[in-house]
């Protein structure tokens, strides 16, 4: 199965790598790092993430690594990053989730 990230998911993952980053360097790179597995990962096990509570939609699911929550979308064919949220931010009927 194919992963993409859409370019909001990029622009935000960037951003929060960023945001850490000025703080806690190391902290960040290890971050980034187990974005970049856990994502990837979805490739092979599409379903690992867990439903997102305020969608309540079986397309869309989520990674937990703190302090974010990777957001997805899965077809048959392919995983979307969609966006990428920190966990203490709920998703609302504005934000843009596909």
């Amino acid at each position: 199965m194919r992963v993409v990230w859409s370019r909001q998911a990029s622009e935000q993952f960037a951003g929060a790598f960023a945001y850490l980053a000025a703080e806690r360097p190391a902290v960040a790179l290890r971050w980034l790092e187990r974005v970049l597995e856990r994502v990837a990962s979805l490739a092979a096990f599409p379903d690992q993430g867990r439903l997102v509570p305020e969608l309540q939609r079986s397309d869309m699911r989520e990674l937990l690594i703190p302090p974010y929550r990777v957001i997805y979308r899965r077809d048959e064919s392919e995983v979307i990053v969609v966006t990428i949220r920190h966990e203490r931010r709920e998703l609302g009927h504005d934000d843009a989730v596909g």
